[in-house]
Formats: structure tokens, C-alpha cells, sequence
């Protein structure tokens, strides 16, 4: 069957280095357990395999992933393996390490000799010989820090051919030109969404200035963060929502696409009816009376 894709007019694709992505992609990090980073009740590993290979039937070609994805008896790097390989030839997945966590859970943080290892463990996971894109996670602590020992790290296995094209996440306008000056850089991973900071939007633009894809995560989620789209989410999102008959995830999805041709989503989930909404995201075209209104709201309980 030929695959159907997402690939339209409205949504359209960018570049991630040489590697050409559908601006709808999807994130792995909810594949694993009903609460992400813990021991709860895990997902069904089936159906979570059948969402993988369905985003790939509509067009999904982009997977945002990590080795400290995992629950109980889940692994998002596996069932990855396990759902798609051999590995379409046009699919790029995205991984990020500086963060860890051991079999217990428990979490760490590399030292740059240390990435190196966190690089082989996705590889040996995902079964492949080299990675797409590796992000470096800047820790919260770090985030106002010098980052060029980590990334000079993650260039030279660049350079050493265990990864592709680089990519930073978390960080701020001053360590984006900081990573620039020491390797390239094709993306930049930040948390953004209706109700972001005029940091933040100064940052996404200076992205599309730049040529480089802005890849946001909690966009969907907003104040709910890793625990998903909160209850208590903006009314005026529940009103666009209404009034067009669509969900909450789907206006944010929407809004934050319509914020730049360079700007690429990656909605992650392991239901397949969410699956098709986010991906029906993608032509939801929002009005510039709908965009002014959600771009003016604060970020919940601000």
C-alpha cells in the first residue's frame, strides 16, 4: 500500500541538514508507560508498534527519541527498532543525550567524555551504525553556562562518523551562537507554545533567520508538560477548539506550526486515534483574528 503522507501545501517540509523532513513528525517519549520517566502501568507494547508503523503510513518521516525513554519493561529506542526496522531510507531519527538514566531509573548527567557512550547506547538500541541528529539536552542548571566542552565532544563524533548533524535543545540565543562557532548546527530543541516568553520568540526567530529548524516540545502539552495537555488549559483555546470542531492539541499543534515555515513539530503518542488528529494538525489553518488571540495569551496560572 502506498503510503499516505502529510506532505500538503499548509504543512510542507524542512531541512535538517541534507536530510529533507515532513514538518509533522512525532515524538517517541509517550510510547513507553501511562506516566513517562517512572514505573508506571506500561503501555501495550503492540499497539504501541502499530502506531510507529502507522505515523509512518501518514507521512511521518521525522522521530524525536531517547535512550532515557523507558518504563518498567518499555524501551521508545526499541520499540523504534522493533516497529520500523530496516529503516525506511528518507525516515530521520532525532535522538538527545547529556542526560541519562540508569536501569533503576535513576537519572544522571554525562561528562563530555561521557557522550560518547550515551551515543553508542542509542546506537546499539535503534540498531543502526550511525545517528541522524543528536541533540545536546542542556541541563536547567546549565542553561545560563558555557556548553562548548559538551558539544566540542558530541563534534568530534562527528567528525568520527557515529553521527550526522548536530542539534542543541534547551538552551539560549547566546549558547546557540556558542555551539555555531564550534560545528554546525541544524536544530534547535526548546520547549514553546501558546503563552511563550518574548525570550522565546526571539530565540524561534532568530532560527528562521538563520536557516535552522526550530523543533519545539511540550506544545501540545503546555502547562501540563510531561503529563500531557492539562485540564485547566486557557479558555480561549477551548473556544477556537469548539469553534472548529477540532481538539485542544490540535489548535496548539496548529498554532505553533503557523509561527514559521522552519518551525517542526514532533506531538508524541501511543494512541492511534491521537495519532490521526495530530497529523490532521498539519492543514488546520488558523485565522489572523485566531492567531492574535492565542499568541496574546500569558502561560497558564501566570
Amino acid at each position: 500500500m502506498s503510503p499516505q503522507t502529510n506532505t500538503t501545501p499548509d504543512t510542507g517540509t524542512w531541512q535538517l541538514g541534507d536530510q529533507t523532513v515532513n514538518r509533522v513528525g512525532f515524538g517517541a517519549m509517550r510510547l513507553t508507560g501511562t506516566a513517562p520517566f517512572d514505573r508506571g502501568v506500561p503501555r501495550d507494547r503492540d499497539r504501541s508498534i502499530g502506531v510507529l508503523r502507522r505515523a509512518i503510513e501518514l507521512g511521518v518521516n521525522h522521530i524525536d527519541t531517547a535512550a532515557f525513554y523507558f518504563s518498567a519493561t518499555r524501551s521508545a529506542n526499541e520499540l523504534i527498532n522493533r516497529a520500523l526496522a530496516p529503516y525506511p531510507e528518507d525516515l530521520v531519527i532525532t535522538t538527545k543525550v547529556w542526560p541519562g538514566r540508569d536501569p533503576s531509573g535513576a537519572w544522571w548527567w554525562a561528562t563530555p567524555a561521557q557522550l560518547r557512550g550515551q551515543v553508542e547506547e542509542n546506537l546499539r538500541q535503534l540498531g543502526r551504525d550511525h545517528l541522524d541528529v543528536v541533540n545536546l539536552r542542556v541541563p536547567p542548571s546549565r542553561r545560563t553556562g558555557s556548553i562548548g566542552e559538551h558539544f566540542g565532544a558530541l563534534a568530534e563524533l562527528r567528525d568520527a562518523g557515529l553521527i550526522r548533524h548536530l542539534g542543541i535543545s534547551n538552551v539560549t540565543s547566546e549558547q546557540l551562537a556558542e555551539a555555531r562557532a564550534i560545528a554546525p548546527v541544524v536544530c534547535v530543541q526548546n520547549p514553546y507554545g501558546i503563552g511563550a516568553s518574548s525570550e522565546d520568540r526571539a530565540l524561534l526567530r532568530l532560527c528562521g533567520e538563520l536557516g535552522l529548524a526550530f523543533v519545539p516540545f511540550f506544545a501540545i502539552a503546555g502547562p501540563g508538560r510531561e503529563a500531557g495537555p492539562a485540564p485547566s488549559d486557557h479558555e480561549e483555546v477551548h473556544a477556537v477548539a469548539r469553534a472548529r470542531g477540532v481538539s485542544v492539541a490540535q489548535v496548539r499543534l496548529a498554532w505553533t506550526l503557523q509561527q514559521g515555515p522552519h518551525v517542526l513539530a514532533i506531538p508524541g503518542t501511543s494512541d492511534p486515534d491521537h495519532l490521526a488528529q495530530n497529523m490532521a494538525s498539519g492543514a488546520l489553518q488558523l485565522s489572523e483574528d485566531e492567531m492574535t488571540r492565542l499568541t496574546s495569551l500569558r502561560p497558564a496560572g501566570a
